[in-house]
């Protein structure tokens, strides 16, 4: 593969609801610019990007995939992105390497949830954007509905290029807006046509919306405009490539990924239209001087470059994917990762196409490559020089909320999975694993539970290593609502010393249910030495960390030993300890035990049109609605208190109750007591699992 200069590249990211068309319109750039003979399809497993095997079983994208697209001395880097919201992490890191984004919807569904989240985050990372509609060749696709729905959520930036013609219900050309000209296939071929009369109304129409974009680009064009000038088509052009740089026009086009047809048209628009790296702005932190490092991807300034994708294969090795923020990276270069504060050498420079490494002799500032085997680099690190060390921020990762609870079933192979999950964390950051140790558990978070099942089976076929998921353990707390008064001794005789502790003690609530208990003695007369007070707190102290109720660690309780006595040759602190423990048992069954569950403080955000249906499920799960307060464009954010235990599964329902367009997060509030039915059915569960010898 060619080298390329900064001016010569751009940076192009595919966003859209899954099953939008994105995997096929790679395959048709692909097939159009002669990176492949014959076009894949996702049916056969057989794309560029969908390389990995869960990929290629499930049908879908899991993970971005990049595929450098050569088109008259100008490189496309295509960033294939996931459209289900499970692998957001994987569009996230995908959006913090692109220039522009290409949102890609299908005209046969409309716009769907993926679109308007591609749409929010290209607001909210400031992304140039065009539109593309696909399967135009289908017989119930529409381009009209697509535009007008756009239209109406987003106002007149809205502009198509191009629009379709259809004869008999068949795609069969396109017309083109800005030169007002028409184009028809005739086998491979494309040829001018006449603009069919029933597309006239149309063609002024969006005619018209280019025109009022281009006015408004300067004084000197809205005066034109006025007083009825004709722009040129250079003018037309110049002027539009700002307004969609600058993001306030948002062209649309259309085609067919199967037949490959708009394609050439959309790859064109892409390299007059989308912005180069050197256009942007790119600002890290010089750690030596302690000022700003403007890189702006300039190649002339020191080396720098951060990592935005991370991929751990144990077929195709580990590579590096960065994005050089500045300077020019060639094999054999030193770089220096503050983060880890190690200096690594780059063997060998790659461009990735989908899962096949190309060897490049370097890359230019803005380029997009991998660097094999640099066993520190993580992804949201920086490389840069000793020299000139630079320090980029971290771009944004959704944080995980879906979790579940996971055993290696062959005790063997636990550190085989532990080593295989944290490769699989390097590549996935929204993969988080949490060791639970006080409910003897371990979670994985993941962003829903698609995303979970495809790390189980990922570890299963690629790293040969089985895993169970199970739903999670509720931390659970014990705790007592009344006093009690209890007395033990315990008493043993076998030949020799014996074994001898007795304790009278009082079990009360102690009003913090932050600290586990509180032990005071209020002994007189030296009924119990002093020299036990510490083996009777000890007996607390194990007491505690497993109830009498259903074996939840204790909170809450003041122990009193006021009284007891001992012997002057078989009393022991293990005596002690042992009636203390005896005695705790005892006296919280006796002080109105009751059963605590961790209370969830609960941020919905959803579209007003779901407000009732949300809140009426909230209710169903024993939530408390706080409040509702308007969180941007049409959408509400309704705030819950929630037990923890109803939001197992929250997810996957509220996806389904919004049509993807949801969004949660959650934070520990505070315990609170669990009602009579669920505190029955959680203590009988438990007894019977200790009794089955399973307190797992």
């Amino acid at each position: 593969m060619n080298v390329y200069t900064t001016d010569k590249i751009r940076n192009v990211v595919l966003l859209g609801h899954g099953g939008a068309g994105k995997t096929s319109l790679v395959e048709s750039m692909a097939y159009l610019s002669g990176i492949t003979t014959r076009m894949g399809k996702v049916e056969d497993g057989n794309t560029i990007s969908d390389f990995g095997k869960e990929e290629q079983k499930r049908q879908i994208s899991i993970s971005t995939s990049l595929v450098p697209i050569e088109w008259n001395g100008i490189k496309i880097n295509v960033l294939d992105t996931p459209g289900y919201f499970d692998f957001i992490g994987e569009v996230e890191q995908a959006i913090s390497a692109a220039d522009a984004a290409i949102i890609v919807v299908s005209g046969k569904s409309g716009v769907e949830a993926g679109t308007e989240k591609a749409w929010e985050l290209c607001e909210k990372y400031k992304l140039p954007r065009m539109i593309y509609v696909t399967g135009m060749d289908a017989d119930n696709a529409s381009f009209k509905n697509v535009v007008e729905t756009l239209t109406e959520m987003y106002g007149k930036k809205i502009a198509p290029f191009h629009f379709p013609i259809r004869e008999n219900e068949k795609f069969v050309g396109y017309i083109n807006v800005i030169s007002e000209t028409g184009s028809r296939w005739q086998g491979k071929e494309v040829v001018e046509c006449e603009i069919p009369d029933y597309s006239k109304e149309n063609l002024d129409l969006y005619k018209e919306t280019l025109m009022e974009a281009v006015a408004e680009t300067s004084e000197e064009f809205m005066d034109r405009y006025f007083s009825g000038d004709t722009f040129s088509e250079f003018e037309i052009r110049a002027a539009l490539r700002t307004n969609v740089i600058n993001g306030t026009l948002v062209p649309i086009s259309m085609g067919s990924n199967t037949l490959c047809q708009g394609t050439y048209a959309l790859i064109d628009d892409i390299i007059k239209y989308l912005p180069s790296p050197e256009n942007k702005e790119m600002v890290g932190f010089n750690m030596k001087t302690n000022e700003l490092f403007v890189a702006n991807y300039d190649f002339a300034k020191a080396k720098s470059a951060y990592v935005f994708k991370t991929i751990v294969d144990p077929f195709i090795g580990k590579y590096s994917l960065i994005k050089v923020c500045s300077g020019v990276y060639k094999a054999g270069d030193m770089v220096y990762n503050k983060d880890k504060d190690i200096e690594e050498k780059v063997s060998k420079l790659y461009v990735l196409c989908g899962g096949k490494p190309i060897e490049v002799s370097e890359l230019h500032a803005g380029d997009i490559g991998a660097i094999p085997k640099l066993t520190a680099a993580r992804t949201g690190n920086t490389l840069s020089t000793k020299a000139t060390v630079i320090e980029y921020g971290k771009f944004e990762i959704s944080k995980p909320y879906t979790f579940m609870r996971y055993k290696v079933p062959n005790k063997n192979n636990i550190d085989k999975v532990a080593q295989a999950l944290q490769k699989l964390t390097h590549e996935d950051q929204t993969l988080k694993l949490v060791n639970d140790t006080e409910n003897g558990q371990t979670l994985m978070y993941g962003m829903g539970e698609q995303q979970l099942e495809i790390i189980q089976s990922r570890l299963l076929n690629e790293y040969k290593c089985e895993i169970e998921l199970k739903k999670p353990k509720i931390a659970f707390r014990e705790t007592i609502k009344k006093k009690s008064d209890v007395e033990y001794k315990y008493k043993k005789q076998s030949g020799g010393h014996g074994q001898y502790g007795h304790v009278k003690m009082r079990f009360e609530p102690s009003g913090d249910l932050e600290t586990p208990y509180v032990f005071e003695q209020e002994v007189v007369g030296g009924a119990v030495p002093k020299n036990f007070f510490p083996a009777v707190e000890k007996g607390m102290q194990e007491s505690v960390l497993k109830g009498p109720l259903a074996a939840y660690p204790v909170v809450g309780v003041k122990g009193i030993l006021y009284d007891g006595s001992a012997h002057s040759v078989d009393s022991s602190e293990m005596a002690f300890k042992q009636a203390t423990k005896q005695a705790f048992k005892k006296g919280f069954m006796e002080a109105g035990p009751i059963l605590l569950e961790p209370i969830m403080s609960l941020k919905v955000t959803v579209p007003d049109t779901f407000t009732g249906d949300v809140m009426g499920d909230l209710n169903k799960r024993r939530g408390r609605v706080l409040g509702m307060n308007v969180a941007g464009k049409g959408k509400q954010l309704i705030e819950a208190d929630v037990p923890m235990m109803e939001l197992l599964g929250y997810c996957t329902v509220l996806r389904s109750m919004t049509g993807g367009r949801g969004e949660y997060s959650y934070e520990f509030a505070r315990y609170e007591q669990a009602p009579s039915d669920i505190q029955t059915a959680e203590v009988t569960a438990r007894a019977n699992k200790v009794a089955e010898g399973d307190e797992e």
